[in-house]
């Protein structure tokens, strides 16, 4: 069996998506890019989170032929090869059913900049036109919409979060669940008012010193 860290890596963040209340079930899908061999690992279809084991983990080529394994893979395998495809430093792709983004995606709306955290993502979080799940098309529009931002919403269907690792992918996602439930509870009180887009620049230059500093190799 190939690929042993990036199987145990989908497994602990399929758990992941359900400790972060991000999904329940078998709903969503993941996946890790491996470029050199240009396959990616992805989910399995309709197995638990946490009944999911390193071997029911599918490898498949980026134009949906498996590789290795048994099992049937996400139905939106398509979903995640067209971002490895077209788009150079994504190494991993998140899809989840969290309850306020996916309750944003059936208002079909754009979240704007409430909050900081959406400017290490994207400038306006934005929804994609209805496509059908696991179909091409929803993939085409998936990526359209997303263009060279790392986050978007599924019109009546949940997010999709794209990043350099599982773990920024990941990250993005959590904060796309942030912003929805920050949109709709304010939304209850008033009008959310958005950063303009010099306070959106600054935050996008304290972001490029974040965390500690990196050591000299």
């Amino acid at each position: 069996m190939d690929y042993i860290e990036e199987r145990k890596k989908i497994v602990e963040f399929g758990k992941k998506l359900v400790d972060e209340r991000l999904t329940t079930g078998t709903g969503g899908n993941l996946s890790i890019y491996v470029p050199k061999d240009r396959v990616m690992l992805i989910s399995p279809s309709g197995i638990n989170y946490y009944d999911t084991k390193l071997e029911d983990v599918v490898v498949m080529d980026l134009d949906g032929h498996i590789k290795e394994g048994d099992r049937k893979p996400s139905s939106e395998y398509a979903m995640h090869s067209i971002f490895y495809k077209n788009k150079p430093g994504v190494l991993s792709v998140i899809h989840a059913h969290a309850d306020f983004a996916t309750a944003m995606s059936c208002l079909r709306k754009n979240v704007p900049p409430i909050h900081y955290v959406i400017a290490d993502m994207c400038r306006e979080l934005k929804c994609t036109d209805y496509k059908i799940y696991g179909s091409p098309e929803i993939a085409e529009e998936a990526y359209r919409v997303m263009g060279d931002d790392n986050g978007v919403l599924l019109a009546n269907h949940g997010l999709l979060a794209t990043g350099g690792s599982i773990e920024s992918a990941l990250g993005n996602a959590v904060n796309i669940e942030f912003l929805c439930k920050l949109y709709v509870y304010a939304s209850a009180v008033g009008n959310p008012v958005a950063l303009t887009n010099e306070e959106m620049d600054s935050v996008a230059r304290k972001f490029q010193n974040y965390g500690q500093p990196k050591e000299d190799k």
